[in-house]
């Protein structure tokens, strides 16, 4: 398990490096306000981890273009290519990885039924997590605010999910975790992949 950020305080150092990389955006969506942050957590019975708690009150609330490809969202908003026939969003439900999942590997996927394992995979998508943001063809980048993983942000796709910013040589997606290192990642113009 991905462990070692804290998401309770905004270290100086992350809010001063989001500041720096979002200063010069001019599709820098005005932050929310510590306001509309506090509102919307009372309305899910969440707080949202730091540093992008204080993001999204203080520096911005998203960016017509990346991260990702198609922009990072409000944080109160889900891609227009969501769905609404999709179920729910249960913030405060904790979301269920601890490690990378991909559907078609999954040797317990075989042990499912096709319901089962299709509420498995609805658990990942809408338990636990905010979508920050779409690369389009259904990979979506969400930060987890409940649960073991609060703070890390994963790319949940069609295929799997998979955390980014995990440590060790075989990761898929190496890197800093969580929200600050997610965007120093992007503001660097790195391959999220590790064979890429």
């Amino acid at each position: 398990m991905m462990t070692g950020m804290n998401t309770e305080a905004c270290d100086p150092a992350e809010s001063a490096a989001l500041r720096e990389i979002f200063a010069s955006r001019p599709d820098a969506v005005p932050p929310a306000g510590p306001e509309a942050v506090r509102s919307f957590e009372t309305e899910h019975g969440i707080v949202l981890p730091e540093p992008y708690r204080t993001f999204v009150a203080e520096i911005c609330d998203g960016l017509r273009e990346g991260p990702p490809d198609y922009g990072l969202l409000p944080f109160a908003k889900t891609p227009s290519d969501w769905g609404s026939d999709r179920p729910e969003r249960l913030l405060a439900e904790p979301f269920p990885l601890t490690e990378a999942w991909l559907w078609e590997a999954d040797g317990d996927g075989a042990a499912l039924s096709e319901q089962e394992f299709d509420d498995r995979v609805e658990l990942v998508f809408d338990h636990g997590s905010l979508v920050l943001g779409t690369d389009g063809c259904g990979m979506y980048w969400h930060l987890i605010v409940t649960g073991p993983q609060r703070g890390h942000v994963w790319l949940i796709d069609e295929n799997g999910a998979i955390p980014f910013g995990t440590r060790s040589e075989a990761s898929l997606m190496p890197g800093v975790p969580g929200f600050a290192g997610w965007v120093t990642h992007w503001a660097q113009d790195r391959s999220w992949f590790a064979d890429e």
